[in-house]
């Protein structure tokens, strides 16, 4: 779809607040709003965490200084450990920080593991644990915002974005929010490079959930290309997949494909192929620990890059950190906005009818188009028979869990974890819910 009025709204200096500012994706932010100024001119960005991560955020804030004087801009780089102060005013926020770090999640993981369970930090009992810490904070930061800055749109690429975005929508009277992910803009790149057009003239139908949905059409210059699409797919190497860095890639049988009649976004690895990802998890573990503990590793690393007084770009190596094009998807949905574009972006937004099989107040993931008053919604339908089950089974999850958050009812968490897939016995979740209860305790004061 082609840009519509873009430049018509006035360029008005611009504040952004983000929350998790000392996260190792910042440099990417950063990058984003440099290359967009012209259009959307950053004049401040607030880069804010917590006393535990301020050493990281003087690094990475920094570096990000560096990158804003190197690109000769007039953008204030602020750094802080005062949220109020950061939002104060803003006209964005967003928000991309890890309630207790890393270890909270190798916790996660390496728990699940020990219980047989997939561990992974969007999935499952790992998930569930880290939207249980998530969430409590995400409410506090929208408290905040309604007092100080109440017609800011917040743009959340924190995980689990689908249920913490369900439980905003669900839980709270804050509606300006969009749930991002790096997910659809893989996939969309990846289907240009098999039809050898330019990812511009691709648009995809979504259908599902955050990190559980299916491309259901693929439109190129506007001329629906699913079927085409689908047997170029049919015929791919595994490595030209496009899978997400921290998923083994298991390719689905030509059978399935076929017969669901829509491409499946990687992370349902962890469904349709449960039993070889959690071996392969299990071998992971014991040749190099968790994925956490990986990505700790590569954090690490990164921070040391970051640390040069030379460094004045994003290094390179951000993308072996598993997340790239979240910062600049959240760039590119700002951007949108602002000038009042019409583009098609992929993004988490309240359903309100778009996919009729689902809630009308529930968090969707699906294509929408960016205006100046925010996302769009581009209309779905029924979902069919092929899909359906296992993106319902995901959204019972979502709520449930959405639900134990609010409430702290143990009950309600450990029935959520029940009903998705990947735990296959009430006895282990009771168990593995215990103990990761206990592992986070000091982050769950809502189930004390």
């Amino acid at each position: 779809m082609a840009e519509k009025n873009a430049g018509a709204v006035e360029r008005r200096p611009i504040k952004i607040a983000t929350i998790g500012g000392g996260s190792s994706y910042t440099p990417e932010l950063v990058e984003g709003f440099i290359k967009r100024y012209d259009s959307c001119p950053v004049r401040e960005l607030w880069l804010v965490d917590v006393p535990e991560g301020e050493e990281k955020l003087k690094i990475v804030g920094g570096l990000a200084q560096r990158m804003v004087k190197a690109a000769g801009l007039p953008m204030e780089v602020h750094l802080t450990l005062d949220r109020r102060e950061a939002l104060a005013g803003a006209d964005f926020v967003t928000t991309q920080f890890r309630v207790g770090q890393l270890d909270a999640r190798i916790k996660d993981e390496r728990i699940a593991l020990k219980h047989g369970l997939i561990g992974q930090e969007t999935n499952g009992a790992a998930g569930m644990f880290k939207a249980l810490r998530t969430i409590p904070v995400i409410f506090d930061i929208i408290r905040d915002m309604e007092e100080l800055c109440p017609d800011a749109w917040l743009v959340n690429f924190t995980n689990p974005v689908g249920i913490v975005t369900e439980a905003v929508l669900r839980y709270t009277s804050w509606k300006k929010i969009i749930g991002l992910c790096n997910c659809p803009i893989s996939m969309r790149f990846g289907i240009a490079k098999w039809m050898d057009v330019d990812p511009d003239r691709v648009r995809m139908e979504l259908s599902g959930l955050n990190h559980h949905f299916f491309v259901t059409d693929v439109f190129i210059d506007g001329k629906s290309r699913f079927d085409e699409v689908l047997e170029r797919y049919c015929t791919l190497p595994v490595d030209e997949l496009g899978t997400m860095k921290n998923i083994m890639a298991i390719p689905w049988s030509n059978r399935l494909v076929r017969g669901l009649h829509a491409i499946p976004v990687s992370y349902l690895n962890y469904y349709f192929s449960t039993r070889e990802e959690l071996e392969q998890l299990e071998r992971d573990y014991e040749a190099h620990g968790v994925r956490a503990e990986v990505v700790k590793q590569v954090e690490a690393e990164l921070f040391e890059l970051y640390k040069d007084a030379e460094l004045h770009v994003k290094p390179k190596q951000l993308e072996e950190r598993g997340g790239a094009h979240y910062s600049d998807a959240a760039c590119s949905v700002i951007d949108s906005i602002v000038n009042d574009r019409g583009d098609v972006q992929y993004v988490d937004v309240q359903n309100r009818g778009t996919v009729t099989s689902l809630p009308y107040e529930s968090a969707v993931e699906c294509a929408c188009v960016i205006t100046g008053d925010g996302p769009k919604p581009i209309v779905v339908g029924e979902l069919s028979p092929a899909i359906n089950g296992t993106i319902q089974m995901i959204k019972s999850f979502e709520r449930m869990v959405a639900e134990a958050a609010v409430t702290g009812n143990k009950d309600v968490a450990v029935a959520a974890l029940v009903a998705n897939k990947l735990c296959d016995s009430d006895a282990v979740a009771n168990a593995v819910f215990d103990e990761l209860c206990e592992a986070h305790k000091d982050y769950l004061p809502e189930f004390a």
